[in-house]
């Protein structure tokens, strides 16, 4: 799990981390931020096996509270990883 981070309510936040899949190409990366209940689907096409796959994902916030940003990587096989990783973040209000 990341360092917690902090945002306000309309204010875009920007997350980002590198994704690797050992000897897989990363196909794509998916974030949630309901819980994994639904998931945002970003492709990762020049991807390769021997690179890691930096990624971006900006939120803006609409409301107060403590909330986590799940991330994880789909290979070229489409196996997505089976513990995504967590990033905690809390926004206040404006």
């Amino acid at each position: 799990m990341l360092p917690l981070q902090y945002g306000t309510v309309g204010t875009a936040m920007t997350f980002e981390g590198y994704a690797g899949d050992y000897d897989r190409a990363i196909a794509a990366i998916q974030f949630s931020i309901d819980g994994g209940r639904t998931w945002t689907t970003c492709e990762t096409p020049n991807a390769t096996s021997d690179k890691l796959v930096h990624w971006q994902f900006a939120y803006t916030p609409r409301q107060p509270g403590e909330f986590r940003l799940l991330v994880r990587s789909v290979n070229d096989r489409g196996e997505a990883s089976p513990v995504p990783d967590s990033v905690p973040f809390l926004v206040k209000a404006e």
